[in-house]
């Protein structure tokens, strides 16, 4: 029953360009693998690499100069190595990064059918050639999966304590929340990314577009929000699910952040939290200022209670008065009134 069902989701969730965009030749000069829509870089490696699942998987390593960190990219359910190609160096470039970037089982020229388990493999051989064939360590690694892509790098990324970063273009909540909103996961959906995102350790940046279409701004942010070291999200207003590159606000954003995590944990977010010191500050003064405001205008309602009392107390004292004075007259009135009798008799 179970594979029934992966294999049922496989078909809602891998969509391999048919024909693949690429071919695999090998240079007549060196003979190294190369994709036969591009000519030979120095700094580019094409490689095919085993997985435990038995098939084997394209991956395209780009080297840069000055990188401190290298990127894993796992890339979304519709494209190839072939069309990420021209991305990925410029990623490289702008970014100072090694970057692998690498096809999914059924995808391009890697072999075998795309399934969730395949996915799960083909990053797990991806990452083992970085660490084995080129050194690179857990903690300079950054995992970067868009759309479908989520799915392996939050997986990944759940077992590995020690990564430098994770990086979530327009991801998925699971496969299941992408058609219908449920509330809890079943046994039957995959790619369940909302039970992973808890287990992941090192700092997130989530990047979605306001306008996606196929995957609702809501699950990245939803999984931004379940993130236990959150990075500042890049909500891209009015931004499509295939088009968030093309905006200036993510490689600016992007190589903000990548600058950001190759920097010692202790130094990170130095200026953040200094920001956010102050604001407390400006808060508690704001606070001070509301409390003494307060205070005053306590102060000024009893002196106007107090004044109230004594207006009353002058209102009182003064119609008493007037009230004695009326007495007074009324006698003085009578008294005079009897003398003229008695003066008239």
């Amino acid at each position: 029953m179970g594979g029934v069902t992966s294999s049922m989701a496989a078909k809602l969730a891998f969509f391999p360009p048919n024909p693949p965009s690429y071919k695999l030749v090998a240079d007549e000069m060196t003979g190294l693998l190369l994709l036969s829509t591009f000519p030979h870089r120095e700094n580019v490696e094409i490689l095919k690499l085993p997985t435990r699942k038995g098939t084997e998987v394209v991956g395209m390593y780009i080297r840069h100069p000055m990188a401190t960190s290298t990127l894993l990219y796992s890339h979304g359910n519709a494209a190839d190595l072939g069309q990420m190609y021209e991305l990925f160096v410029e990623l490289s470039i702008h970014l100072r990064v090694n970057l692998m970037g690498y096809d999914y089982s059924g995808y391009g020229q890697s072999s075998g059918k795309p399934s969730e388990q395949h996915t799960y493999a083909d990053i797990e051989a991806v990452y083992k050639c970085l660490e084995e064939g080129y050194g690179a360590k857990q903690e300079d690694i950054i995992l970067y999966g868009q759309s479908v892509g989520s799915g392996p790098t939050l997986d990944l990324a759940a077992r590995l304590p020690h990564l430098r970063a994770v990086v979530l273009h327009s991801p998925i909540l699971s496969g299941l929340r992408v058609m219908y909103p449920v509330k809890k996961s079943y046994w039957f959906d995959i790619y369940k990314n909302i039970d992973k995102i808890q287990l992941v350790d090192c700092p997130v940046l989530v990047i979605h577009g306001t306008a996606d279409e196929v995957v609702d701004c809501s699950h990245g942010k939803q999984l931004w929000e379940l993130s236990k070291e959150k990075y500042e999200p890049l909500w891209l207003k009015g931004g499509n699910h295939c088009d968030l590159e093309h905006h200036p606000e993510y490689i600016r954003h992007l190589k903000k952040f990548v600058l950001t995590v190759e920097k010692p944990p202790s130094q990170r977010y130095t200026g953040s939290r200094r920001r956010s010191t102050d604001q407390q500050s400006n808060s508690n003064n704001l606070s001070e200022k509301l409390e003494k405001l307060k205070n005053q205008s306590n102060y000024a309602e009893k002196l106007r209670v107090s004044f109230d009392q004594v207006e009353r107390s002058r209102r009182s004292v003064d119609c008493c008065l007037e009230k004695s004075r009326k007495s007074v007259d009324h006698q003085l009135e009578r008294g005079r009134k009897s003398v003229d009798r008695i003066r008239t008799g």
